[in-house]
């Protein structure tokens, strides 16, 4: 009985281990007042191990990271989502072409300005995937969810 109860432990601790493997990415999201009723939204990704994740022109095969807005009526959106980090860039043979990626970390950063002093919430979703030097997870979707305050 004792060695089917470790069996058991060594079989949960091993599913365990591969749940953590297969989730390298860890995001956190935030807002920075940089004028009057202006904030950028940072929506950053810290990759784990030799992951890497895709730039939003990653170039062809691979799903490149894209970052969407829920409308909201009380702000608007300014130009496009810069990634700020270090892209690197390599011929992938699995996928027959030149790729563009982010390992360790990239902060995606858009700004918003705010219509009005009301405090307000901005909601979205990232898409992206992830591969290292052996395989590639399938894409994933996050829900974002980032504070704007008022006055």
């Amino acid at each position: 009985m004792k060695k089917f109860f470790t069996l058991i432990t060594m079989l949960l601790f091993t599913v365990m281990v591969n749940a953590q493997i297969d989730n390298p990415v860890i995001w956190s999201y935030s807002a920075k007042k940089v004028a009057d009723k202006t904030y950028e939204l940072h929506i950053t990704a810290t990759i784990g191990g030799n992951w890497h994740l895709y730039a939003q022109d990653a170039g062809e095969g691979p799903e490149p990271t894209t970052i969407s807005f829920t409308a909201n009526p009380l702000i608007s959106l300014e130009g496009n989502v810069k990634e700020v980090g270090k892209m690197e860039k390599s011929y992938d043979k699995n996928f027959g072409s030149v790729l563009k990626y982010y390992a360790n970390k990239v902060d995606f950063v858009q700004t918003v300005k705010v219509k009005s002093s009301v405090s307000t919430v901005v909601k979205g979703n990232v898409n992206f995937m992830v591969c290292n030097d052996r395989k590639c997870l399938p894409p994933r979707d996050v829900p974002f969810s980032i504070k704007l305050g008022g006055k």
